[in-house]
């Protein structure tokens, strides 16, 4: 067995990386921490966990219970995470983390979008992307796993097969992003309220949303990105608009067909004519997609609906740790959404 260490078990992430974990054949969870929640019992917490966890309480973290695990997850703020890393890189068999201290490459990007200097380039060089699949062959042996955003997920499914084949235009890009409230945490703000989010639809991180340069690192264009909450729970359903590359000559078939052939053998990920939607995703791995191209306006649209806390975070990182460590890719990963 997988012995499996959760840091941060007490978020949403965490209680999704539990949840995945007790399906998961492989893995036997041995330590969950949660600082705020330190001496609660998972249960009472997340009632959803009584079965599988009767008796699991979160603990403050301790880096001596930490050490000589064959696997951790890190679901923790990005400075923390930053802070932390180096303390148990090569302590552990594989640490995966779900911030973004890792994802972006250039290390003068994270001033600016993040608000702080990072300090860990040894790090941030050997840290792979724990995106499958467009990273699979990096990911095998992996001593560090950088979880990609929610957001960068579905947008960059959608459009990297598109920029690789020479098809859109690669600057000019545009994202718009609907997400389920449960990206912004358990924590309590009057943004994520039942009366603020309920029967409202709205904008958020008007050009200066931090998943803008990590959409950008991986599919290898410029984007204008904008994100909108959505009244749901979970999901994140991204409507992608690009032009179409000089010289290109595109038809909805032929987008379609670029897309399936991308993902051919991809097991999580569906190409379909028909319009994606997020309930279909519902508590899965599932990649849903289409692609249209409209003549009348010269317009490229891709579209992709994932499970923001599962595919889009949670679910993604168990995915990549599988491949890391050798393991089935598919285990412990539903493909069926919850309906109704």
């Amino acid at each position: 067995m997988v012995r499996v260490g959760i840091i941060g078990a007490s978020g949403y992430t965490g209680a999704e990386l539990l949840r995945i974990t007790a399906q998961h054949p492989d893995f036997d969870v041995v330590v969950a921490t949660g600082d705020t929640q330190a001496g609660t019992l998972a249960a009472s917490l997340y009632p959803s966990l009584a079965v599988r966890y009767p008796s699991l309480v979160f603990s403050e973290f301790d880096e001596t219970a930490a050490a000589g695990l064959d696997l951790v997850f890190l679901g923790l703020p990005h400075e923390a995470s930053l802070q932390l890393a180096p303390r148990l890189v090569g302590k552990v068999g594989c640490l995966v983390d779900l911030s973004a201290a890792f994802r972006l490459k250039d290390a003068s990007l994270y001033p600016l979008w993040y608000g702080f200097e990072h300090d860990q380039l040894e790090l941030l060089d050997e840290a792979i992307y724990g995106l499958p699949e467009l990273y699979r062959e990096q990911l095998v042996g992996a001593r560090l796993i950088a979880t990609p955003g929610c957001h960068v997920t579905a947008a960059s499914l959608a459009l990297q097969p598109l920029v690789a084949a020479g098809l859109i235009e690669t600057s000019g890009v545009i994202v718009n992003n609907a997400t389920g409230i449960s990206g912004a945490g358990r924590a309590l703000k009057h943004s994520n309220m039942f009366c603020t989010v309920d029967e409202n639809f709205e904008a958020y991180g008007l050009l200066d949303h931090r998943h803008t340069p990590e959409i950008e690192q991986v599919v290898g264009a410029q984007v204008l990105f904008t994100p909108h909450l959505a009244p749901m729970n979970r999901g994140i359903l991204a409507t992608c608009y690009a032009r179409p590359a000089e010289g290109a000559t595109l038809t909805t078939s032929s987008l379609l067909a670029t897309l399936a052939r991308a993902y051919a053998d991809e097991p999580f990920v569906v190409v379909r004519p028909t319009p994606p939607a997020t309930k279909a995703t519902l508590g899965t791995n599932a990649v849903h997609l289409t692609a249209r191209f409209d003549e009348r306006t010269n317009t490229v649209i891709a579209l992709c609906a994932i499970d923001n806390l599962a595919k889009g975070a949670s679910g993604g990182a168990v995915q990549a740790a599988n491949v890391a460590l050798g393991l089935n890719e598919t285990s412990g990963l539903a493909t069926v959404g919850l309906y109704p």
